[in-house]
């Protein structure tokens, strides 16, 4: 698009706060760093709501403190980097000293502005051995502003710890189950709710269970309705499309 087009097109829009001429010069600056052996996109939450994410793994510990560094200097909204251990925070710390680690969930998560949260993502683990995935979806949705209610430990050995909280599965508005082994929570709970089930499977289980491929197997021929399948272990992915879904519902409201 040229300039003068993206004039005609500012001219149009109507904010007391902000000239054509600075949304212009901020719109020419957003696209990308490139900075050699990375290029932060900087136009990802005005596309999809959300800044770029950090993906950690692969990565050297001043790589990621680099690109955090960038994105807290230009992005007004959470900044999210997953799969990262401590030394990756503690190089992140020294640029970002407000930076926060999740151990548990591998995420480094920097907060920006007032906190606000909407709807309700309930997240389910079958068991404790789950929770790392768990909490990587959990922390995800409520970095990107969303309610979020956890129910762990709930497999189906044990099924009446789940039933005894019915109330929980029917409030939310999209539910994540989180579930290695056989992975047969998944369609017990599908086949409770009416809402949108984003199935997690783990690589937690002994020998057949292959690193989570029976899991993954299982979810993606479950009889319940209603179920998605993101990849095995990919809490991020889970919590990232909850929230979509999620946020959906709030503007519909």
């Amino acid at each position: 698009m040229n300039e003068k087009k993206l004039r005609e097109m500012l001219k149009g829009v109507k904010n007391s706060e902000l000239s054509v001429e600075t949304a212009l010069e901020q719109l020419k600056t957003l696209p990308y760093d490139d900075l050699g052996f990375v290029k932060i996109d900087h136009h990802r939450q005005l596309r999809q709501g959300f800044p770029e994410v950090i993906y950690c793994a692969g990565k050297t510990p001043d790589q990621v403190a680099i690109i955090t560094q960038k994105l807290v200097e230009k992005e007004d909204n959470n900044i999210l980097a997953t799969r990262a251990n401590r030394d990756v925070y503690q190089a992140v710390l020294q640029l970002v000293p407000d930076a926060e680690y999740y151990e548990l969930a591998k995420l480094i998560v920097v907060r920006r502005g007032e906190q606000e949260s909407c709807g309700n993502i309930l997240v389910l683990s079958a068991g404790t051995s789950d929770l790392p995935v768990a909490e990587e979806a959990a922390i995800t949705a409520e970095v990107m502003g969303n309610k979020v209610e956890r129910l762990y430990d709930t497999g189906v050995a044990g099924i009446h710890r789940l039933l005894s909280q019915k109330d929980k599965l029917l409030r939310a508005r999209a539910l994540i189950v989180v579930a290695g082994m056989e992975g047969a929570l998944v369609s017990v709970v599908g086949g409770l709710v009416d809402k949108p089930v984003i199935a997690v499977p783990t690589s937690v289980g002994y020998g057949a269970s292959f690193g989570g491929l029976a899991a993954l197997l299982a979810m993606l021929n479950s009889c319940a309705s209603g179920v998605g399948v993101v990849n095995i272990d990919n809490g991020f992915g889970a919590g990232y499309l909850a929230s979509l879904i999620n946020k959906l519902g709030e503007v519909s409201a």
